[in-house]
C-alpha cells in the first residue's frame, strides 16, 4: 500500500514535539472532570431526571416534550455555531481564552437553575437554560478537543485523550456521590438543606456551577495560548460560513476520506449516546432495576468505561484509533445483541457493564482519530465539523429506538433500533482508511 503523506507526522503551530508535560497533562484533563457535572449530575441523573421532569413542572409527558424541543433547538445552534467558532479560534490564536469563556457562561447557566423554582411557570426557563448550557458546552469543547494536540505527539495522543475521557467519567461519579449523599439522600442535607421549595436540587446546580469552574481553572494557567497563524487572515462572522463551505469543498477534493470518517463517527457516536441516553430507562423497563439499582448500575458503568478509555489508549498508540474503533463497536454489537435476546437482571449487570467497557474507548478514539488528521494551525475547525456532523444525525438513534418499541410493541425491541445504529457506524467505518493513510486534510 502506498504511504500517503500524514497530517499528525508534523506538530501543529505553537506546539513541541515532545509531549506535554504530566502536569499539563493533568491539568488538561480536570477539565474534563469538571465538565462531569454538567453532563452527570446536570442533565443526565439529577436535575433534569428528577426535577425538572418531575410532577410539580406539569407531569414526565410535558415537561420531556418541552426538555426535548429546547434540547433539539440547541442541537441546531450548535451545528451551525460549532465549525465557525472553532475556525475562528484557529484564525485569532485565542483557543484557550475561549475555551475559559465558554466554561465561564456554562457556570453562569448552571448556577442560573438554582432560581427555576417547582412550578410550572418556571418549566421553561430550566429547560432553556438546560439546553444553552449545552450549546456553549459543546463549543468549548470544540476548542478543549483541540487543545489535546498542544499536550501530545503522535505516539502519545491515544494515551493523552483515553485519561481525559477516562477523568471526566470519574469525575462524574464523584460529583454524584458528593451530591447524593449530601443532599439527596438524607432528608436534611448539609447546612439544613431540604427538599422544601425544590431547594435540594436548587442547590445542586449551585455545586455543579462551582465544581466547573474549580477544575476549569488548572488549564487556564498549565497550557499556553496557541500562537495565531499568520497565514490565516481574520474574517467576519457571516464571511467564515463562506469559508466552511469552501472548507467542505477542499476536503472533499484532497482529503476524502476525512469527510468519510466524520460521516461515520457522527453514526456510531449517535448510538454510543444512544447507550447512556437509553440505558437506564432499559434497565428499568425491561429488566427490572429499582431506583437505587439504577443509581448503583451508573456508578459502575462509568468506573468500567473509565477503565475502558484508560487502556485503550495505549492500544489506540500502538494499533491505531481505527483498529480500537472497529474491536469497540464489535463488542457493543455483540453485547447489545445479548441484552436483546436474555432476560433477568444479571444478564443486564454483565452486558450492561459490557457496553459501557467499550464505549469510553470508541469516543476517546474516536478523538484522536481527527485529532491525527487535523492540520497544521487549523484543528479547531476540523473539530468544528466533528462536532457539527455529529449533531447532524443525533436524530437516528432516538427515532429508531422509538420506532422499534411502535412496531413490535414491547421496549425491549429498542435494544435492536440502536443495535442497527451501531452496525450502521461500522459498516460506514470499514472502508475509510487509517489516518497515516490518508491524503493531507487539507482545511
Amino acid at each position: 500500500m502506498t504511504d500517503y503523506p500524514s497530517v499528525a507526522a508534523s506538530p501543529p503551530s505553537g506546539t513541541s514535539k515532545t509531549t506535554g508535560t504530566t502536569w499539563q497533562i493533568v491539568a488538561w484533563s480536570l477539565w474534563d472532570w469538571g465538565g462531569a457535572a454538567f453532563n452527570a449530575v446536570m442533565t443526565t441523573f439529577i436535575f433534569t431526571a428528577l426535577y425538572l421532569t418531575g410532577d410539580a413542572f406539569g407531569g414526565a409527558d410535558r415537561a420531556s416534550a418541552l426538555l426535548g424541543l429546547t434540547m433539539s433547538i440547541g442541537g441546531l445552534a450548535i451545528a451551525l455555531l460549532a465549525p465557525v467558532s472553532g475556525q475562528r479560534t484557529d484564525h485569532s490564536g485565542r483557543r484557550k481564552m475561549w475555551l475559559g469563556i465558554n466554561t465561564l457562561v456554562v457556570a453562569l447557566l448552571t448556577a442560573a437553575c438554582f432560581f427555576v423554582q417547582p412550578q410550572e411557570s418556571y418549566l421553561l426557563l430550566g429547560c432553556l437554560l438546560i439546553a444553552a448550557g449545552h450549546v456553549f458546552f459543546e463549543i468549548a469543547g470544540v476548542n478543549y478537543n483541540a487543545m489535546l494536540l498542544q499536550i501530545s505527539t503522535k505516539s502519545t495522543i491515544g494515551k493523552v485523550s483515553g485519561f481525559g475521557w477516562a477523568a471526566g467519567y470519574l469525575g462524574g461519579i464523584v460529583a454524584l456521590l458528593i451530591v447524593y449523599f449530601t443532599l439527596i439522600q438524607p432528608d436534611v442535607g448539609i447546612f439544613g438543606i431540604t427538599s422544601e421549595n425544590g431547594m435540594t436540587y436548587r442547590v445542586v446546580a449551585l455545586f455543579s456551577a462551582v465544581w466547573i469552574i474549580i477544575f476549569a481553572i488548572p488549564v487556564m494557567f498549565a497550557i499556553p495560548e496557541a500562537p495565531r497563524n499568520p497565514n490565516m487572515p481574520k474574517v467576519g462572522f457571516f464571511a467564515a460560513y463562506l469559508e466552511l463551505w469552501h472548507t467542505i469543498v477542499r476536503l472533499y477534493r484532497t482529503s476524502r476520506h476525512t469527510l468519510f470518517f466524520l460521516i461515520a463517527s457522527a453514526v456510531f457516536r449517535d448510538g454510543l449516546a444512544a447507550i447512556f441516553t437509553f440505558g437506564a430507562v432499559i434497565a428499568v423497563g425491561t429488566f427490572g432495576f429499582k431506583t437505587a439499582d439504577v443509581l448503583i448500575f451508573a456508578i459502575a458503568g462509568n468506573v468500567v468505561a473509565a477503565a475502558g478509555a484508560l487502556s485503550a489508549g495505549f492500544f489506540d498508540d500502538k494499533f491505531g484509533p481505527k483498529a480500537v474503533i472497529v474491536t469497540s463497536l464489535l463488542g457493543l454489537i455483540i453485547s447489545a445483541t445479548f441484552l436483546f435476546f436474555l432476560h433477568g437482571q444479571t444478564a443486564f449487570w454483565v452486558f450492561g457493564l459490557l457496553l459501557t467497557l467499550f464505549v469510553g474507548p470508541a469516543q476517546s478514539s474516536s478523538r484522536t482519530f481527527i485529532a491525527r488528521l487535523a492540520p497544521d494551525g487549523q484543528e479547531g475547525e476540523l473539530f468544528g465539523l466533528y462536532a457539527t456532523t455529529g449533531r447532524a444525525v443525533s436524530f437516528m438513534a432516538p427515532a429508531l429506538f422509538t420506532l422499534f418499541i411502535t412496531q413490535f410493541g414491547s421496549q425491549r425491541w429498542g435494544i435492536l433500533g440502536i443495535l442497527v445504529v451501531l452496525v450502521l457506524g461500522l459498516v460506514l467505518l470499514l472502508p475509510v482508511k487509517k489516518p497515516e493513510f490518508h491524503t493531507a486534510a487539507r482545511v
